[in-house]
């Protein structure tokens, strides 16, 4: 510190106190140093100017002993007051280029200008020398003045709001001061008054302010309909030679909003399906309803976004054994997918070069239809990302690439097998057995589902499975050295994946390690009810290669019994969440048993129901790891009736009116049609869906309804997605806190604390999920710090706005939720709270919205 040298002694004021200079419209503000206990160190941060250059500034209105106006001297010797000075400048930060000015004795001064607020500021300072030797100083500041006014305004108003526009008067002196307050209103664009527009009947008040404390103004004023700009608010007061004054902007929000309604349109199978949008139907019940529009999109073969998924498994940028695996799986898997579906080339080429959409995300698709622009979310990358990939579509499926990427991923695979015949995750490290079974029955998968045998790729699982059986024979001799007991369960999900992927290849069991094996089958036997899902299939299908037929049959009526089956969602298992083991794992338990109904069940009718489930989960979700989308695929595109063969013909009838596209993207069938606002009719919300020629696949659309209305008149809306809003009164009882739920007709005070609860119900696994949550102006809310939280299993990040609260859900499992957060209320009056809205970004048709409240707000 002693590099400053700012030894202030008591040249500048003896109390501590130091004079901030300021330059342009800025007023001097007498600025309080905090001492704290820390006289010394705060003497020597001389923030002030030299007395001379505070004598020769003459554009500072006050001094440091007091801010009087003074105005013109009359006649009589008298001073007028002087017109009010006005402060504009709210600035956050005082930047300033240190400046810095030194003296004969080495003493340093420098000046700054200071915003305008009425507040408390931290200053730090910091200087070092050549040999890096530094000081460090800190100190706070309060800017004040000996007559303030204070405006108390909310972070914004909307129309048709009635409030009382507070604000504070605070009088430092040490003497009574009476004076007169004025209140203007002009709009921002052209600064001319709108007193009138918004009833500022009572724009002058008069005030009395004791020594030392505060008089409270209050104007009423009324937001008018169709005010569409800024509204500007400027405060004066003055007592005598004392005078100050704010002025700033205040966001008028309008109060009607578009509000977009959907109603998903899911079939499966041919046949006429009725849907009826009930609000539309009785749209005309409204006299403040405006149509904005109505959308019909609709995909009649969505088996296709499985195919647009593909290029997800080549694109993986890092080398490890299993990224590296599923590069050529993708290469092999495209090339039997080119070879088993004419045409396929075609359909490339059409969403290469006319129906470009196609290749866009799922994110980005529809932001007309969407809540939230995609530029405001934390998705903007995944969009992006996924945009890529399917742009490399034709890329992936260009059959001379194919090859020689088949080609050179095998070798890359060879070169990382160890000796031994097991793969590491990355070369040079450790083997990794699980990693070596994946690579094992995916290249059992491929030569079950190609029918042809790689000779390179069947000698790298040759060896690999000659690894595999010795340490499957490890695993029996160490339970027999443990003295385990071995009439009870010593199987886990290592030994039956390891089965179930050797089931693949015919390599006989060396005879040395048969009684090992021989335990394990008979372990999957007896114990295959006590498994995961996922072993459950692994054990059907790997006994059912071994000739069992008594434990298939019996792992597949379990399954069936267990199951949760209905029409749209078609065939899944409740009990199969997301985890930390690979084994925990939706699309790829889904696409097993999948495998295990094909192939040892002979079950088409149930292959067909656990495929919709696949597309469903594809409908509102991302499949975001190689090894969940090269499994999808896998079951998707390979097992049961081939759908991606199909040409689903699609008819929808709105009311009277049939819905007639211009074009239909190639392969998928997906379409987008627009109805004009003055076309809409409430009768178009009866709707008829007929589908031929779909083989039983699922297909899906939704009707979108866009209108504007009042906010207080809009009524709640949902789909899957189901949401709703409540507000409470929070009062301390001699239990602790009580809750009284706030109504139309309640009453609330300045002061009270209000508890939002927002319950948010999903009927099925979606990701990218956008809730907003609008509140009054009235109110305050008490967190304004934006960040990632936890609750209940569920990870979400919370942004707090000027006029919502937003939160942002990457992923959301099937349940319920419940978010509360709280808030004060701020001012007295009457305010609409607008509503709550949620929407999977993903897939937009599933929305949901809470209906309008006013709130109240007494004495």
């Amino acid at each position: 510190l002693n590099l400053f040298n700012w030894n202030m002694g008591d040249r500048y004021n003896g109390d501590g106190q130091v004079v901030v200079v300021g330059y342009g419209t800025s007023k001097r503000l007498k600025a309080s140093a905090a001492r704290a206990g820390n006289a010394p160190v705060m003497q020597e941060m001389a923030m002030a100017p030299a007395p001379a250059a505070i004598a020769d500034d003459a554009r500072l209105a006050d001094t440091a002993v007091g801010n009087k106006a003074g105005g013109e001297e009359t006649p009589t010797g008298e001073k007028e007051p002087a017109t009010p000075s006005i402060r504009k400048n709210f600035q956050e930060t005082a930047f300033f280029f240190p400046d810095l000015r030194t003296d004969k004795d080495g003493n340093i001064t420098f000046q700054f200008t200071v915003p305008e607020a009425l507040t408390k500021w931290n200053f730090q300072g910091l200087a070092h020398t050549k040999d890096l030797a530094f000081g460090y100083t800190s100190a706070s500041i309060v800017t004040q003045k000996v007559l303030m006014v204070q405006p108390n305004t909310p972070r914004f108003v909307r129309e048709g709001d009635k409030m009382q526009f507070t604000a504070k008067v605070s009088n430092l002196s040490d003497s009574q001061l009476i004076g007169q307050a004025h209140l203007e209103l002009l709009d921002a664009t052209t600064m001319q008054p709108v007193d009138g527009w918004f009833q500022n009947i009572f724009p002058l008040q008069h005030f009395t302010a004791q020594a030392g404390q505060s008089a409270v103004l209050s104007f009423p004023i009324q937001i008018p309909h169709g005010f569409q700009s800024a509204l500007i608010y400027r405060v004066t007061a003055q007592a005598g030679n004392f005078s100050d004054g704010e002025e700033n902007a205040l966001p008028v929000l309008t109060n009607r909003m578009l509000v977009t309604e959907s109603l998903p349109l899911p079939v499966r199978g041919d046949g006429k399906h009725d849907f009826t949008f009930d609000k539309l139907l009785h749209s005309d019940s409204s006299q403040t309803i405006i149509q904005h529009g109505l959308t019909v999109e609709y995909t009649s073969n969505p088996a296709w976004y499985a195919v647009q998924a593909l290029p997800y498994l080549m694109e993986f940028p890092y080398e490890c054994a299993e990224q590296v695996f599923n590069r050529y799986y993708a290469n092999a898997l495209a090339t039997h997918i080119t070879n088993a579906t004419p045409g396929l080339k075609n359909i490339f080429d059409k969403w290469k070069i006319t129906d470009t959409a196609a290749l866009e995300s799922n994110l980005a698709k529809n932001e007309e239809l969407k809540s939230v622009l995609l530029q405001q979310t934390p998705w903007v990358l995944e969009a992006k990302n996924e945009a890529q990939q399917k742009k490399n579509i034709a890329l992936l499926f260009d059959l001379q690439r194919m090859q020689k990427e088949r080609k050179s991923t095998l070798n890359k695979l060879t070169a990382q097998q160890l000796p031994d015949g097991a793969f590491p995750w990355f070369t040079g490290m450790w083997k990794d057995r699980f990693l070596t079974q994946y690579i094992v029955a995916g290249i059992g998968h491929l030569q079950q589902l190609t029918g042809e045998k790689d000779p390179a790729a069947t000698a790298m699982a040759m060896k690999a499975i000659d690894y595999l059986d010795k340490e499957l024979d490890a695993d029996y001799y160490r339970l027999l050295k443990a003295k385990a007991n071995m009439k009870e369960q010593q199987i886990d999900q290592m030994q039956i994946h390891y089965l179930y992927a050797r089931s693949f290849f015919d390599k006989p069991v060396p005879a040395a390690m048969k009684k090992s094996f021989d335990f394990y089958y008979a372990q999957q036997q007896k114990y295959w009810a006590k498994q995961s899902r996922y072993a459950q299939g692994m054990i059907a299908l790997s006994q059912f290669k071994k000739n069992d037929q008594v434990t298939p049959a019996a792992i597949l009526k379990s399954l069936k019994e267990n199951a949760m089956n209905s029409k749209e969602m078609g065939m899944y298992w409740k009990d199969v969440t997301s985890g930390y083991n690979w084994y925990q794992a939706p699309v790829e338990t889904q696409s097993l048993l999948i495998e295990a109904f094909q192939v040892a069940g002979k079950d088409a009718a149930a292959v067909a129901d656990m495929k919709t489930w696949l597309l469903k989960n594809k409908q509102t979700n991302n499949w975001r790891t190689t090894k969940a989308t090269a499994d999808a695929c896998y079951a998707m595109l390979l097992q049961g009736d081939n759908w991606l063969a199909a040409s689903p013909e699609v008819n929808i009838q709105l009311g009277a009116t049939p819905v007639k596209p211009a074009a239909q993207e190639a392969g998928t069938g997906y379409f987008k049609e627009k109805i004009a606002e003055k076309a809409v009719k409430p009768e178009m919300g009866n709707i008829s869906v007929t589908v031929s020629n779909s083989k039983g696949q699922p297909s899906w659309g939704a009707v979108y309804w866009q209108y504007f209305e009042d906010l207080d008149k809009i009524t709640a809306a949902a789909t899957p997605l189901v949401l709703e809003k409540e507000l409470f009164k929070e009062v301390n009882g001699d239990k602790g806190p009580v809750l009284t739920k706030i109504s139309e007709g309640n009453e609330l005070k300045v002061g009270d604390k209000v508890k939002v609860r927002i319950v948010l119900r999903a009927d099925r696994q979606m990701e990218y999920i956008h809730l907003k949550d609008m509140r009054a102006a009235c109110f305050e809310p008490t967190n304004v710090i934006s960040a990632s939280k936890w609750q209940g299993g569920l990870s979400y990040y919370e942004s707090t706005r000027d006029a919502s609260t937003d939160f942002f859900f990457s992923y959301l499992p099937k349940g319920t939720y419940v978010f509360e957060y709280t808030m004060f209320v701020t001012h007295q009056g009457k305010f609409s709270n607008g509503i709550s809205t949620a929407q999977c970004m993903y897939a937009p048709e599933f929305s949901a919205h809470s209906s309008g409240l006013n709130v109240k707000v007494t004495e």
